[in-house]
């Protein structure tokens, strides 16, 4: 089985949460004799057939980025042949430049949409998206959400109920790197232990805002690591600047990140809308027996996260409850070894990588056999 998976990016230009999932699935599903190959938009030029661990990674070279959305005129042609051999195409939302690109490809291969979040910044943008939009997701055999909370709460979704299933995001753990006694002993040195640990790209709905507010003040020791947005990054660093607890990385290799996840008392996601869909790092402190501080967006955060069992659940955009729910973390060791290791098991019984690939291996097979 041959299969094509298409995003706006890919590794190791980017990354993200749905960048993760897509390497999980592509390499996952070699034991089982899946050949995974990835198109995507580069900044750096167009490659074709580029060897990436055990799949092929497809770039066109971006000529445009406006409004979070990739632009290539080059991509329409390469589209097209990096669809030659292949058996299915999956599809992962949101990336308008998409839709062009599959509308115009004119395929009719089976086809599965991995609805990863609602459009929720541009609003404006939404007016003349829309028809778009529905165009292209009515002509997916299958779309993906990734929590039976997402699938209910989406307005997009509640149109194509028919065709929408859910299977949650999974990881693998031995694609992650195990720290070694140097690296954690460096990171030690430089940021402590027993800190409060954000990780993850910099973006507009992640509510860091609320999170510096929160420890604003307060002897919370707190690490933020990733990049994104240089504004955003820029704000970070000032910050860090002002406030000795608070060391902000930039962005880190998985094996800094590991071992930062490591030493942390537990990883904090404060963002507050929606676009938020999931949290692939909640995931990784979850496999790590991290206890989890996250807010309720009515997404699949609070799917990882149960209140109470595998972490602390507060309202969106509260900086007060945000330090509440560390406060208490901090004051009671306990209570959070306790909550990391039942966020261990979750992950265990519910988000393990080979779960993921089976669950999608079903419906490509399901796809194929009707085709």
């Amino acid at each position: 089985m041959r299969v094509l998976h298409v995003f706006k990016t890919y590794l190791p230009d980017t990354h993200g949460g749905v960048e993760q999932v897509i390497f999980q699935l592509a390499e996952g599903g070699v034991r089982h004799g899946v050949a995974s190959q990835v198109f995507a938009l580069s900044a750096a030029g167009t490659v074709r057939n580029q060897p990436f661990h055990h799949h092929l990674v497809h770039r066109a070279r971006q000529d445009l980025y406006i409004a979070s959305t990739g632009f290539s005129l080059s991509a329409i042609v390469e589209f097209r042949r990096a669809l030659r051999g292949v058996d299915l195409i999956h599809y992962h939302f949101p990336w308008p430049y998409m839709d062009v690109l599959h509308l115009l490809s004119g395929t009719r291969l089976p086809t599965v949409l991995t609805y990863h979040s609602d459009i929720v910044k541009q609003r404006h943008l939404m007016r003349l998206y829309r028809p778009l939009m529905h165009r292209f997701l009515s002509r997916m055999d299958c779309i993906v959400a990734s929590s039976p909370g997402y699938a209910e709460s989406s307005p997009v979704l509640a149109a194509l109920r028919d065709k929408v299933s859910v299977v949650p995001f999974g990881l693998d753990r031995t694609t992650y790197p195990t720290p070694d006694v140097e690296r954690l002993a460096s990171w030690r040195a430089r940021v402590g232990e027993q800190f409060f640990l954000f990780v993850g790209a910099l973006r507009y709905y992640k509510g860091l805002d609320y999170l510096l507010a929160a420890v604003e003040g307060t002897d919370l020791p707190l690490v933020i690591c990733g990049g994104g947005d240089p504004q955003v990054e820029a704000r970070l660093r000032q910050a860090a600047e002002a406030n000795p607890r608070l060391h902000f990385l930039g962005a880190q290799p998985d094996e800094d990140k590991v071992a930062l996840l490591t030493l942390c008392r537990a990883m904090v996601l404060p963002s507050h809308l929606r676009s938020e869909a999931f949290g692939v790092s909640l995931l990784e402190a979850a496999m790590l027996a991290r206890p989890i501080v996250c807010c309720e967006i009515g997404t699949g955060t609070t799917f990882i996260n149960r209140d109470g069992v595998t972490g602390l659940v507060v309202p969106p955009g509260d900086a007060g409850a945000l330090r509440a729910a560390m406060q208490r973390l901090q004051a009671e060791p306990a209570l959070a070894q306790r909550m990391g290791v039942a966020a261990q098991e979750r992950f265990e019984t519910c988000f393990s990588a080979e779960r993921m690939v089976d669950g999608y291996l079903a419906l490509y097979r399901r796809l194929l056999r009707r085709d």
